[in-house]
């Protein structure tokens, strides 16, 4: 295969856990050939030290050095949320390949201008919802989308943590709209929301409502108090055009919760239930082994994910044998470099577009105390 240049902008947490997983894909699947070609980043010390321990060949403090560079072809964009529109405008514009952390931009408007962008520039556009590639997710869809669950009537999600939970944790860039453009729900929900779409297909209308639980942050190395802009929490009410319909929910101050990512969805004729928590086991119900007997066997039946599983089998060689996150990120970095060389990929930016479409549709909905269309 040939090397894909990746130029990465951002030197932070992110930009190392996708620099990572780029090099795992190379380690794992062999065929892989990541050249990490250039990275930038404001801070000129930070992103010297990170260029120099992740194997970057040159490092920039000008993102756009790398949106314009001829010899890269895959333009990493792991920053802040309110930097993406502009950095992956610029990158489709010069013809780049792109891979962006979700979300594309603040809104569904702009989310969908770079995807229609990206569709007229005929390049790769990858949305980073890491959930995507999890094998248990890959597994529930198709579960659904084989008909083995029947008819998809509802669905239960909530994704909580409790990592704000703490009103002394200075405030931050995303409790500020302009920088994030939502709380829990673009930050937590999110990642639902892309589940959700690769499983079950578009939401047609929310109706929504949300709390701030703690208004006040102080801000860092002082002694003021600054106001928190965004939810706290989000719940919201779903229909979907299949008709379905279900309840979404997020949190970033559910005590006790550190990475509740759980559904449940319900079908006429089977039930499947998922929480990544517990990331290699998966609850499914089918109705028609419980009736077997006169019901006197019927429950759930745990499934542990095992080399049967989409992607579990570059991992582990058997069931039970745990795989972790990382793993999802690693198996994200695979599919994006092979769609650079024909391959098929999940998270376009089409599925981010709509994804960010609907967080604009609850988002209007907590405001007009109704039903909004997405």
């Amino acid at each position: 295969m040939k090397g894909i240049r990746i130029g990465l902008i951002g030197a932070g947490w992110m930009g190392k856990a996708h620099t990572t997983a780029f090099h795992s894909a190379k380690m794992i699947f062999g065929d892989d050939v990541p050249v990490f070609e250039m990275i930038s980043d404001v801070n000129e010390e930070q992103v010297k030290n990170m260029a120099e321990s992740l194997g970057y060949n040159r490092y920039t403090t000008d993102w756009t050095d790398i949106v314009k560079d001829p010899d890269i072809d895959l333009v990493d964009v792991a920053t802040p949320n309110s930097m993406h529109f502009e950095m992956v405008k610029a990158a489709l514009e010069n013809g780049k390949h792109v891979f962006c952390e979700k979300p594309l931009s603040l809104s569904g408007e702009q989310s969908q201008i770079l995807a229609d962008l990206a569709a007229e520039k005929n390049v790769v556009n990858y949305c980073g919802f890491s959930n995507l590639m999890n094998p248990a997710n890959q597994y529930v869809k198709d579960l659904v989308q084989s008909g083995r669950l029947g008819k998809i009537m509802r669905i239960h999600a909530t994704y909580d943590q409790d990592m704000l939970l703490d009103p002394e944790q200075p405030i931050t860039w995303r409790h500020v709209n302009k920088f994030a453009g939502s709380g829990a729900l673009g930050d937590l929900a999110s990642h639902l929301l892309s589940v959700s779409q690769m499983i079950l297909g578009d939401i047609e209308e929310v109706n929504a409502v949300n709390s701030i639980v703690i208004p006040e942050r102080p801000l860092p190395g002082k002694n003021e108090m600054a106001t928190v802009e965004n939810d706290d929490l989000i719940t919201f009410l779903v229909k979907y055009k299949n008709g379905a319909i279900g309840d979404i929910s997020a949190s970033r101050v559910a005590t006790g919760r550190k990475n509740y990512f759980y559904y449940e969805i319900q079908g006429t004729e089977g039930t499947v239930v998922y929480d990544l928590e517990r990331m290699c086991k998966v609850q499914v119900y089918f109705k028609a082994d419980a009736d077997k007997d006169n019901g006197r066997d019927c429950g759930f039946r745990t499934v542990l994910l095992n080399p049967e599983h989409k992607g579990f089998k570059y991992f582990q060689p058997a069931g039970g044998i745990a795989i972790a996150f990382d793993d999802m990120k690693t198996l994200q970095a695979h599919e994006l470099m092979q769609a650079m060389n024909g391959g098929s990929y999940e998270g376009s930016f089409a599925m981010g577009a709509k994804v960010d479409g609907v967080i604009s549709a609850v988002l209007k909905s907590v405001k007009s105390r109704q039903w909004e269309s997405c």
